[in-house]
């Protein structure tokens, strides 16, 4: 059993059916299913105990709603704005601000 695993582990049959219920949900993987589902690390890497197999199983086959995905697309655009304005000059970014009507200070 691994470290912060308490059960035994599901069976390849309860993770091959987790697979095909998430793929029909729209995910190809458990890591894209991640955020959605609130899956663990562990999770999303495949390896669930029975317990936890069995509760997804019942979320998915019930029709229990995952996270908004609009909420997890935003989140997504905002972390890709994020990356692209850590590339740009500072200069830059404060000469827009100020285009716009800000007030910028250098700290």
């Amino acid at each position: 059993m691994a470290l912060g695993q308490s059960g035994p582990p599901a069976s390849a049959k309860q993770v091959s059916y987790l697979e095909a219920l998430l793929e029909k949900a729209g995910y190809a993987t458990f890591r894209e299913a991640r955020r959605a589902y609130g899956l663990t690390q562990r999770q999303a890497g495949g390896k669930f105990t029975k317990q936890e197999a069995s509760a997804l199983i019942d979320r998915l086959v019930n029709g229990e709603p995952d996270v908004d995905r609009e909420t997890v697309l935003e989140e997504q655009a905002s972390d890709a704005s994020a990356l692209v304005l850590r590339g740009m000059p500072a200069q830059w970014l404060a000469d827009e601000l100020i285009r716009r009507g800000w007030g910028v200070t250098e700290p």
